[in-house]
């Protein structure tokens, strides 16, 4: 098929390049002419494991091109992903003034049928809004011609040209949720779990199914079924939220239950096994830590919060949600002052920067307002991130950047694990404690080995442990 995708961050690349894998000729199009500049070099502007080399390949193969302008890549198009980012407002609301500019610059260039597909993550009741501002675009596109007519006295003309022009075009609105993870994106949009898609006519249905056929048939080769679930529009974008502030919620509950482990003396992560082989609850998702960060949770149940009390629902269990992840991530500077009683004065090494491993985002990472609090009481802090240093720097974070995982815990009283990269698994701890003032680790993560750090003479804190 020919496939437009509206948007290149995260989202839109990731979807562009497995759609161009499936066989699919794909235009990935942003209206930043630099970025676009860019990747027609090969340079992919964010960090994603597999990304560079799948985007190359499929530029080789000729199904994967960019551009920035609308007016090239949607007439022709059979189906267009709408991937664009959708950040939250200081309301909590989704800001979806990107959606709508390029909803509405769709409608000024689709010719003939074409079905737009809605992979932002937008508010409930966005297929509805999005449909009204295609067919916005489209009705000033047909203005020109209608006023030119007009002015020649060709009344009769300008109705004729209006009615080719609807004529002429047609499109369907469907919701399909994204659920790629930042590191894994490219896995899990080749072997998704799920399809969901939200769909209000057949032929919409079955321009989905069409375009997803070669990854369906693929996986039936292996002897596995992907779910392809049918549902409405307003579903489909439910589900979003939904799957979200569900993976939110177990992760703010075995970090509250390991706060009470600490007290009574139990182990988390023997607890989390234990409940965690029931079938009903399973083992995901049940690793207690400093909480969760990145860009999908916190705008997705901000967003949810927001669309519930809009419609006049107290969200409370979504709000304990969100309170006790605030409160957890400042866990690991409770465990530091408990140990060191004054910060003031102290060097406190982090080994980690982004939300998680696997990529360089730093948006609402945890590390960040560790690194204020710790500056607020008087400490040092020093700081390594294979990937995020600079991005760090960039947000003026008031730590000195440091070369590796030896290097920052130089003369530190305490080393922080924020983000568990699996090079700070693998160290050489009697090398480490030779460079530390006070062997002292704080495992935000609880991803390291406690009893090899306990034999090595480190003061070991994990959470809820």
């Amino acid at each position: 098929m020919e496939i437009t995708v509206a948007g290149t961050g995260y989202v839109g690349l990731v979807t562009g390049a497995c759609l161009a894998d499936l066989g699919h000729r794909v235009v990935c199009l942003d209206v930043d002419g630099e970025k676009i500049a860019q990747l027609r070099l090969g340079r992919v502007p964010i960090y994603e494991p597999g990304l560079p080399e799948l985007v190359s390949e499929q530029v080789a193969s000729g199904r994967l091109c960019f551009s920035d302008s609308y007016a090239d890549s949607i007439p022709g198009a059979e189906a267009v992903f709408i991937c664009v980012g959708t950040p939250a407002l200081p309301t909590g609301e989704a800001d979806t003034c990107y959606v709508e500019a390029a909803a509405r610059s769709l409608g000024e260039h689709l010719r003939g049928y074409c079905t737009i597909i809605n992979k932002s993550t937008v508010p409930i009741g966005s297929g509805d809004w999005v449909g009204m501002l295609v067919r916005q675009g489209i009705a000033r596109r047909r203005e020109p011609a209608r006023e030119a007519a007009v002015v020649a006295g060709e009344a009769r003309a300008a109705g004729a040209l209006v009615s080719v022009a609807e004529a002429e075009v047609a499109f369907d609105v469907v919701s399909n949720p994204e659920f790629l993870r930042e590191g894994t994106a490219i896995g899990d949009a080749l072997n998704p779990d799920r399809i969901v898609i939200g769909a209000e006519t057949e032929r919409a249905i079955e321009r989905m199914r069409e375009l997803y056929r070669p990854l369906l048939e693929r996986h039936q080769a292996r002897g596995r079924t992907i779910p392809f679930l049918v549902t409405d529009r307003a579903s489909a974008e439910m589900v979003k939220y939904a799957a979200n502030a569900f993976l939110a919620t177990k992760i703010s509950f075995i970090n509250e239950i390991a706060n009470v482990c600490e007290r009574v003396g139990a182990d988390v992560q023997e607890v989390a096994r234990g409940i965690g082989l029931d079938s009903r609850v399973g083992l995901a998702f049940l690793q207690a830590g400093i909480g969760w960060g990145g860009s999908c949770f916190p705008k997705d149940l901000s967003s949810l919060i927001q669309t519930a009390r809009e419609y006049g629902y107290d969200a409370r269990l979504l709000g304990t949600v969100c309170d006790v992840n605030a409160s957890q991530r400042l866990v690991v500077v409770r465990k530091l002052q408990e140990r060191l009683k004054l910060i003031k004065g102290k060097t406190i090494a982090l080994w980690g920067l982004t939300f998680k491993p696997g990529t360089d985002d730093l948006r609402d990472a945890p590390a960040l307002q560790i690194a204020e609090r710790l500056t607020q009481l008087g400490a040092s802090v020093r700081a390594y991130d294979p990937q995020a240093m600079e991005a760090a720097a960039a947000r003026g974070l008031d730590a000195q950047f440091c070369a590796d995982a030896y290097d920052a815990a130089r003369e530190a009283d305490a080393v922080v694990l924020i983000t568990e990269w699996p090079e700070f698994l693998e160290l050489d701890w009697a090398r480490l404690r030779e460079l530390m003032r006070r062997p002292l680790i704080v495992d935000g993560r609880n991803a390291l080995d406690r009893c090899q750090l306990l034999w090595e003479g480190f003061e070991y804190c994990g959470i809820g442990r």
